[in-house]
């Protein structure tokens, strides 16, 4: 039986009550917290960085999902492993060598993650597959929270579960932009394993924990 995981992007939280937010993802069964770091040159946004995310583990016991859209990651995985991430995922577009920077990931006591722009062809990832324990699909491009769904990326997922059971990965497939109670099941058919949410948590009339609840039990459901 496979084992779904709910990772809840904290860049959608409320920063006034990070705490509690952190807290309610925990109490309605979320299994990791994603962070998702923006460097305003790969992306055009600027978001969070090592210091936040060492805030994030004193207040939360759940492993950190740290995602990079950032350029020359390995100049900075070290802080991020430091600062407490469980995962850490980096673009195939800012690596030029990613079985390396894979390497440098594992070295740190990471989980080493690779990633893609919808843009980029799932074949940019072959080279680093065999090594990698997490494989996120991106179904909106990188930059801005609150985006719509791609759904043109369900076969991007479906082509790289192929990829992966060839190769008899163990490797978590995470899927992350606009992912919600209703096409939270359509990646989940396609192959994922792993789910970012943001708005559909955070931004849920009857609160965070609730936002969280329903979706870890659609993700959980046989």
């Amino acid at each position: 039986m496979k084992n779904f995981l709910l990772a809840p992007s904290i860049i959608a939280s409320d920063f006034t009550r990070l705490t509690e937010e952190i807290h309610a993802c925990e109490s309605a069964g979320a299994d990791w917290l994603h962070m998702d770091i923006m460097d305003g040159h790969f992306v055009p946004t600027i978001t969070i960085g090592p210091l936040f995310v060492q805030a994030c583990k004193r207040a939360s016991k759940l492993p950190l999902d740290v995602h990079l859209m950032i350029s020359d990651p390995e100049k900075y995985i070290e802080e991020f492993a430091k600062a407490g991430a469980g995962n850490i995922t980096v673009h195939v577009e800012t690596c030029p060598d990613l079985p390396k920077v894979i390497k440098q990931i594992h070295s740190l006591g990471c989980k080493a993650g690779i990633t893609l722009n919808p843009s980029t062809p799932a074949s940019a990832l072959d080279s680093a597959l065999p090594f990698a324990d997490l494989v996120l699909v991106m179904s909106v491009n990188p930059g801005y929270s609150g985006q719509t769904f791609m759904p043109e990326m369900i076969a991007k997922v479906e082509e790289i579960r192929n990829k992966l059971n060839a190769l008899r990965s163990t490797a978590h497939l995470e899927v992350d932009g606009g992912i919600n109670a209703q096409t939270l099941p359509l990646m989940k058919n396609a192959g994922a394993t792993a789910f970012v949410t943001g708005n559909a948590a955070f931004k849920n009339p009857k609160g965070t924990a609730e936002g969280v609840r329903a979706l870890k039990e659609i993700a959980s459901s046989s």
